[in-house]
């Protein structure tokens, strides 16, 4: 597998790839934006959000919620809230298994924002290795958190 083993973002025992930014705004502000799904495509690094299909307009523990993506081809996915502590740690996950969250942390003058990408429970490694999605995914990550900080200078 083709992975980014060597980054010290990546930690292949876990199975999970952490990136973290300093953003110049609460964590309340911030909470905000990521509890709002059709924001997203703002912040995505990647360039696959697209949009916001379906679900509430803020998200909550269990909330469902439908997103128009494109990595290729275009396609839809529906993720569910599975890690919800307001103003602090939100995450979701969709069919393959594995986790996006995100950690707000008060620092001075804002917040230090690590985002994750957990696949320890993902439910198709092949597929993720056929992606080269680890280290992929930690340059996409990379990219949300800088978005992000633009957001708010």
């Amino acid at each position: 597998m083709t992975t980014s083993s060597q980054s010290p973002a990546h930690d292949a025992e876990h199975r999970i790839v952490s990136v973290s930014q300093f953003v110049p705004a609460t964590p309340a502000q911030i909470f905000e934006l990521l509890a709002t799904p059709n924001r997203h495509a703002e912040i995505d690094g990647s360039g696959s959000v697209k949009g916001s299909l379906s679900g509430p307009e803020r998200l909550s523990l269990g909330a469902k919620f439908g997103m128009s993506m494109r990595i290729g081809l275009p396609y839809r996915i529906t993720n569910v809230v599975v890690e919800f502590e307001e103003g602090r740690r939100i995450g979701w996950r969709h069919f393959g298994g594995h986790v996006w969250r995100y950690i707000l942390e008060p620092v001075e003058g804002g917040t230090l924002v690590t985002e994750q990408f957990d696949y320890s429970t993902n439910r198709a490694n092949w597929l993720l290795r056929a992606m080269n999605a680890v280290s992929t995914n930690e340059v996409s990550m990379r990219k949300t958190l800088l978005n992000l900080a633009k957001r708010f200078s």
